[in-house]
């Protein structure tokens, strides 16, 4: 299955055998196993004995559960570690793009700062991947993608990271970004473009959706598409997608993120669209924001679309909420359904941590041998337990390294 391009590969070589001893595993249902060993080799999970000189990490009797992925961020824009911003009225995306550039201008800090400083925060809370929005317009050029990609590098040892050249001020209506746009698929610097609207916010649909889809056939990236419109637009704009994708057999290579249209369907028409979507591998992301907008993960999932969970904003210019916290997000996440069962709060916790690796086309870090060892130790009881109580990150492993402990890069 055609999945979109993962960010490149950790250059450092690969770390010595570990084995965690005294670790539990999550269960078939709800519960956890009894302690046992974690065997890493290369990165990776190992279904053999420890082999002689591995070393050895205790995990205290710790529920080890996946790592998590940030499907949807905007790390370019955080204020996070520096000063409160205080925030005006706003309610267009054209008033919030607005504050976004004259925040940009009055931080001192420059993106790569700012970025990183969030990004080493979802570290230390179990964040293995992120696919990263980065705003390029003319107010910014591709100061936002440029400051991302430092952070990115910093961090290569302990997060995988795909970044995204989002056109957040509109491709049509912002003269010249449609040539950032092909400037930074053109030269790599990105993995994927970015839409927004084409029809409620840019006003022009075949050619924001013309110029993006021609990138991506171009150049090898993925497309990544914000799609807040409730109504008929909102379709629209799916349909169109859809005729691209498939025109252009990017099967596999397409996200539409938010897309608030969808929860509103009758039942006939929701299962259609979804239908659609699966047979295209048109994956979705949802950033949870409210009862109303939230994406229906499980009947997406029913018709074979891959769904990924996202922070969005955080400490920006849109909210001063947020903290790039995935599990905490997958705790909002069965908020906002009313998640209360053993397996709904479950299936919050594996859209979290599959759900998004799905959507970057990462492998599962599912603690399967050849899996990704990518993990968290957590005290606690169960993984629902965990999703509610939000216990610290005692441990955050990446590709079998230790990253973090107790909140703090190692």
């Amino acid at each position: 299955m055609p999945s979109p391009p993962p960010s490149p590969s950790p250059s450092a070589s690969a770390p010595p055998p570990v084995v965690f001893r005294d670790v539990r595993l999550p269960g078939a249902g709800a519960g956890a196993g009894p302690p046992g060993e974690l065997v890493v080799v290369d990165g990776l999970i190992s279904g053999d004995p420890a082999p002689p000189g591995a070393v050895v990490v205790d995990g205290g009797g710790r529920i080890a559960l996946p790592g998590l992925v940030d499907a949807h961020i905007h790390p370019d824009k955080t204020t996070w570690g520096g000063p409160w911003v205080s925030r005006r009225p706003a309610g267009a995306i054209a008033e919030f793009a607005a504050q976004d550039a004259e925040l940009f201008r009055a931080q001192e800090r420059p993106v790569a700062e700012r970025a990183y400083a969030l990004m080493a925060h979802a570290v230390t809370r179990g964040t293995r991947a992120m696919r990263a929005h980065a705003d390029v317009a003319p107010a910014y050029g591709l100061a936002g993608v440029e400051g991302i990609a430092q952070a990115r590098d910093r961090l290569r040892h302990a997060l995988d990271v795909q970044i995204v050249a989002f056109p957040q001020h509109g491709v049509v209506r912002a003269p010249g970004t449609a040539e950032l746009l092909t400037e930074a698929a053109r030269s790599k610097a990105v993995d994927i473009v970015g839409g927004i609207d084409p029809i409620g916010f840019d006003g022009a649909p075949d050619e924001q959706l013309d110029l993006l889809f021609s990138l991506a056939d171009r150049y090898g990236t993925g497309i990544d598409l914000h799609l807040h419109d409730r109504d008929e637009r909102g379709v629209a704009v799916l349909r169109a997608v859809a005729e691209r994708t498939r025109a252009l057999g990017l099967n596999g290579r397409v996200t539409v993120s938010h897309v608030f249209c969808l929860p509103f369907l009758p039942e006939a028409r929701f299962a259609a669209v979804a239908s659609e979507l699966g047979e295209l591998d048109i994956a979705l992301t949802t950033v949870a924001p409210s009862r109303d907008l939230v994406l229906p993960v499980a009947r997406l999932r029913a018709h074979g679309v891959r769904v990924g969970l996202g922070s969005d904003g955080v400490r920006d210019s849109w909210s001063p909420f947020g903290n790039a916290d995935m599990l905490h997000r997958a705790h909002l996440l069965g908020w906002v359904t009313g998640g209360r069962l053993d397996e709904e709060l479950t299936a919050c916790l594996d859209t979290a941590t599959h759900g998004g690796s799905d959507v970057l086309g990462l492998p599962r870090a599912d603690l399967s041998p050849g899996a990704p060892a990518d993990f968290v130790l957590v005290d606690g009881e169960c993984p629902p337990q965990v999703l509610v109580d939000l216990p610290p990150r005692e441990t955050v492993v990446h590709g079998g390294r230790v990253v973090a402990r107790n909140g703090r890069l190692t």
